[in-house]
């Protein structure tokens, strides 16, 4: 038996998807023993010169069709975006059509009432390359690790936010310099703003968060920040004292709730995370039982993309084919949202100062009226001016923030100039 396959989207991904099941399928038989036939495939354009030409015969630019067309018998979305994506994933999930998608940002948005959805019609909405890219994160934590309390998600989650701060630390590349060379090899979009602003990791860490802890948490409850405030001569002072840069996610439950929140942190360079160069993505999930386990692969580009929809694919047919929800149901309990102020966090901070006598003692003497300690300080330059590079121990974030706050208002201090948080050195 065949089984009839739409595709909503042609792009970056959608191409590679569809070359692959073209090109291959006598491979995919012969390893799955499935027939997977592509129907049906809708794009914005029908005149857009693609790297892999769409067969006229199935090409259409009415992705309704798609949906209603009964010869499909699954549909994977590729558009990206939260319309008209959802509404046709939603019609596609009422039609009892299983949806595999890549959609992060849906998934992220609307990811509860569309599980609710698939499950009252007795299909699935798989979305593994939703969050890794080519790394299988998902399932695992979905099926393999269902039975235990996972307490923390940590990791990098968005390739080309890596790639150019990999390129900006090993090779002196300038910001801007960094992502026209990210878009050339395909890793950043045209625009980079969701890359590079942490709203791209911030989607996808609402979905690690949510299957990690059974509670879901909705991307507007993750804390964001971006990577375009990070200058070149923080990377070089960072190096210097044996840190990298890394655009960072971060979910945690404590016993008073669960936190989300994603931003660039200094990681030390003995840490796993700091060897987890170019487009890669690499994810922790710790557990009392299981210790800490390590995903890592490609998280960038339509190939490892597309290999992860593919695995979607595939179980999504072997369920249509045995006349059974083959994937698991995926529940989520109320739960409280931890504000990201209440939990403790460690900074590297860089102060120009007036270079005087007491001016240390100064600096210091606001950071503890906030509560919170100095670990390591070094001064670069001398003369009327001085640039102050300090790391403090953990404290509660909003102190920190406050501190900050307060060393602007010290006539000594004319300017602070970078704030970026530090990793610890355990995973």
């Amino acid at each position: 038996m065949k089984v009839g396959i739409g595709i909503l989207g042609g792009g970056t991904v959608g191409g590679a998807l569809l070359q692959y099941l073209i090109n291959e399928q006598a491979a995919i038989v012969a390893k799955t023993g499935l027939e997977l036939e592509v129907r049906r495939v809708a794009v914005r354009s029908l005149s857009k010169t693609r790297a892999f030409p769409i067969p006229v015969e199935i090409i259409t630019d009415r992705p309704e069709q798609l949906i209603d067309d009964p010869s499909i018998d699954l549909v994977v979305e590729l558009m990206g975006g939260l319309e008209p994506a959802g509404d046709l994933v939603m019609r596609a999930l009422q039609a009892g059509k299983p949806v595999v998608t890549a959609n992060k940002e849906l998934v992220a948005a609307r990811g509860a009432e569309l599980i609710q959805r698939a499950e009252e019609k007795g299909v699935s909405l798989l979305f593994e390359a939703a969050v890794g890219g080519g790394i299988p994160i998902i399932r695992p934590l979905s099926e393999s690790l269902a039975g235990e309390r996972i307490t923390r998600v940590l990791g990098i989650v968005n390739g080309t936010t890596n790639y150019i701060l990999t390129r900006m630390s090993e090779d002196d590349l300038g910001f801007d310099e960094a992502v026209e060379e990210a878009q050339a090899l395909g890793y950043a979009e045209a625009d980079p703003t969701a890359d590079v602003s942490g709203a791209d990791a911030a989607a996808k860490t609402a979905i690690l968060a949510s299957l990690a802890f059974g509670t879901w948490v909705s991307v507007d409850a993750v804390y964001r920040e971006g990577i375009e405030s990070i200058e070149p001569i923080d990377l070089r002072f960072a190096a210097t004292l044996g840190y990298i840069p890394k655009l960072l996610a971060i979910g945690v439950e404590t016993p008073t709730g669960v936190s989300a929140r994603v931003h660039p942190a200094l990681v030390p360079l003995d840490h796993p995370l700091a060897s987890v160069r170019g487009a890669n993505n690499a994810v922790f999930i710790e557990g009392p039982q299981v210790g800490q386990l390590l995903f890592m692969g490609p998280g960038a580009g339509g190939g490892p993309t597309a290999t992860a929809v593919l695995g979607d694919i595939i179980d999504a047919a072997r369920e249509l084919l045995a006349h059974a929800q083959v994937a698991p149901r995926i529940r989520f309990a109320p739960g409280r949202l931890r504000d990201f102020g209440e939990i403790e966090t460690k900074w590297y901070v860089r102060l120009e100062v007036a270079d005087a006598p007491g001016v240390l003692a100064l600096v210091a003497g606001t950071f503890g009226e906030f509560g919170v300690s100095i670990k390591s300080v070094w001064q670069e330059g001398r003369g009327e001016d001085a640039t102050l590079l300090l790391i403090t121990h953990d404290a509660l974030e909003a102190n920190q923030r406050a501190a900050v706050a307060a060393l602007r208002s010290l006539d000594v201090v004319t300017e602070v100039a970078a704030t970026i948080r530090v990793q610890s050195d355990e995973p």
